[in-house]
């Protein structure tokens, strides 16, 4: 199949592509920049910005399929950024694969989608969008999914994904925010007890991409609908912010703090930020305190039943291959633990995003 990965250069995206080429697709992705680890995959590459219309265009033309992997991700930032990305973005991949006749889109989406700030447990994709939302990134992929599904149809066949938190090696912006800040003593995780999340180890998440290509045809069950994609293994936050770290040889999160106090400290921060007119992301949001201070884990039945998607790489497998790629051992990618844009002093609370 003649496959286009938007933000194939991304932590997801590079994944889709790998998996895609292994099984002898004929990828092409379009990235800001040239990637030379998609060069060796073979992947042909368009240097374009998704906001482009025209260069979308150009990129999506002669494919079979579209696998919409670029956004703006984060918990902070200016409204009309997200919306240019994330939803005129989006808007253009839908009118160039109409314009095209590319006969299926994958989007991956987000379970923040349906994230109001209460507990999520268990929900299932009958789980209504929320009504409001704490930051412009939830807000953004919300209508952006909203826009892929309803462009569902007999010339276009249509799924949005939502991948959970997805981790693993090669990770650019999670993992280093967590080790950075417990080696310097800063990594600070609210109490929530009895409150659990669910995860997704990249090569899952990617794996689900491509079940979901499979899968997509016009009026097949998948066509037109929304998935949760985890490990369907909940567990407290600090548990996995601490098998994290402990992969990466890091010392534990020790210092807990009240709920309460979290999301009242974030509302503080987030007012004094905008009074002071700053720019950079502050140290903790209200969306990131609000996520580590709820339940949200997810029922796969319909992934199962009309992908066919079961996490087949585990928890502990997942972790085993983080401990090995970051330990150095053949196949490491270089600078994998680089830090991400930001100041890395800050806390776990300030890098949980969906």
């Amino acid at each position: 199949m003649k496959v286009l990965v938007t933000g194939g250069g991304g932590f997801l995206g590079q994944a889709v592509c790998r998996l895609l080429a292994a099984r002898g697709d004929h990828v092409s992705a379009l990235n800001r920049r040239h990637y030379p680890e998609l060069a060796a995959l073979g992947v042909v590459q368009h240097t374009a910005d998704v906001r482009d219309p025209d260069a979308v265009r150009a990129a999506v033309a002669g494919r079979e399929a579209v696998v919409h992997c670029a956004a703006l991700a984060g918990v902070w930032g200016p409204a009309r950024a997200y919306r240019s990305i994330n939803v005129a973005g989006t808007a253009n991949v839908i009118d160039a694969c109409l314009r095209a006749g590319v006969p299926r889109l994958v989007h991956t989406s987000s379970p923040s989608v349906v994230h109001d700030g209460r507990d999520l447990e268990g929900v299932d994709e009958s789980a209504p969008y929320a009504r409001r939302f704490l930051a412009s990134y939830p807000a953004s992929k919300a209508i952006a999914e909203r826009l892929v599904l309803a462009a569902n149809g007999d010339r276009l066949a249509t799924v949005a994904l939502r991948p959970h938190l997805i981790w693993g090696p090669g990770d650019p912006h999670f993992l280093p925010r967590l080790v950075a800040a417990a080696r310097r003593g800063r990594l600070i995780l609210p109490r929530a007890p009895g409150k659990r999340i669910d995860t997704v180890y990249v090569d899952n998440a990617a794996e689900a991409h491509l079940l979901a290509l499979d899968a997509l045809t016009p009026g097949s069950p998948a066509a037109g609908r929304a998935y949760f994609i985890t490990q369907d293994a909940p567990a407290p936050a600090v548990s996995w912010v601490n098998a994290l770290l402990a992969a990466a040889g890091a010392p534990p999160v020790t210092r807990l703090v009240p709920a309460r106090l979290a999301r009242a400290t974030a509302v503080a921060v987030e007012h004094a930020y905008r009074l002071a007119a700053v720019r950079s992301e502050p140290p903790l949001t209200r969306l990131a305190a609000v996520q580590a201070t709820t339940s949200h884990w997810f029922d796969l039945t319909a992934a199962r039943r009309d992908l066919g998607y079961e996490p087949r790489v585990s928890t502990a497998e997942g972790l085993a291959r983080l401990t090995a790629h970051l330990s150095g051992t053949p196949g490491r990618t270089p600078g994998a633990l680089g830090h991400a844009p930001g100041s890395p002093s800050r806390t776990a609370v300030g890098a949980l995003r969906s």
